[in-house]
């Protein structure tokens, strides 16, 4: 293996296992009222990764480093498949955890639009002399965020895949690594939570939460490989990478941080994300 796979491992292991973990010790040791903070956040990385996905990835999965042209339809069924199967992923993880909220109905909205929701930490007071649920909740969510994590991985692995070892750093895939960081901090929130309020010990909690994040490093291997097959294959894994960031941004952080914070600033920092994700691209 060159240098380069091993600098996308390690970038990976930190925004992965470091971005699940630090929300994993934001739940543990801080209050979680700071719901305009994490609503710009996510609408910050929205942006950036909107602009690395339609300046970057699509136009690399259409016009590679080789020269050749890839068929369009291909560049199309990769951007499907990778939206299609993070929601599919996601649908998985609102099944499985919102039996652990009870006032949850059928006229109940489905999209957290609130920073308690979103970690799924609302009425956790009600629910304080369940703690067997919630523990089982909260490893429940630890392997759904687990699984969710490998597309995500794919991402970095792929846009690194044709990357010499000096563009480490200025690459795009760099960017996209920190922000999937940034995305990963909620979600490490939503898997510590309840393990903690069902009677974890918080270091063990924090443990479990980080270690969730390890499978994004198993999906940037995965899509380094694919994405150093040839033309096609690197085609294939950049825009099966798009598709799943697509997903991220519009069925995940915009609806999140829009409802999150009912405001103007949260579509502020989506154009600051934007702009600062095409002046790093260029």
């Amino acid at each position: 293996m060159n240098s380069v796979f091993w600098w996308t491992v390690l970038i990976t292991f930190i925004s992965g296992v470091g971005g699940t973990g630090l929300g994993g010790v934001v739940s543990a040791c801080f209050r979680k009222d700071s719901k305009k903070t994490v609503s710009l956040l996510l609408s910050f990385a929205a942006g950036v990764m909107l602009a690395v996905v339609c300046f970057d990835l699509i136009q690399k999965a259409i016009f590679p480093d080789t020269g050749v042209e890839i068929p369009i339809y291909i560049v199309i069924l990769g951007c499907f498949f990778g939206y299609s199967l993070v929601a599919f992923l996601n649908n998985v993880i609102d099944r499985k955890t919102n039996p652990e909220i009870k006032h949850i109905d059928k006229e109940h909205p489905k999209t957290a639009d609130d920073l308690d929701e979103l970690v799924h930490a609302n009425h956790l007071n009600k629910h304080i002399s369940e703690n067997s649920s919630l523990f089982v909740a909260g490893i429940i969510m630890a392997f759904a965020i687990a699984l969710h994590n490998i597309p995500e991985g794919m991402v970095i692995g792929a846009m690194y895949s044709g990357e010499d070892v000096s563009q480490i750093i200025t690459s795009s895939g760099f960017v996209m690594a920190i922000v999937i960081g940034l995305h990963n901090v909620p979600e490490g929130m939503a898997v510590s939570v309840p393990l903690i309020a069902g009677g974890m010990n918080k270091a063990k909690a924090i443990l479990v939460t980080a270690l969730s994040g390890f499978p994004t490093v198993l999906g940037a291997m995965l899509g380094f490989w694919l994405g150093s097959l040839g033309p096609i294959m690197n085609s294939l894994a950049l825009s099966f990478a798009s598709g799943a960031m697509l997903y991220v941004v519009f069925g995940e952080l915009l609806p999140e941080s829009i409802l999150m914070w009912k405001s103007k600033l949260p579509s502020v920092a989506i154009m600051i994300g934007l702009m600062l994700g095409l002046v790093v691209i260029l």
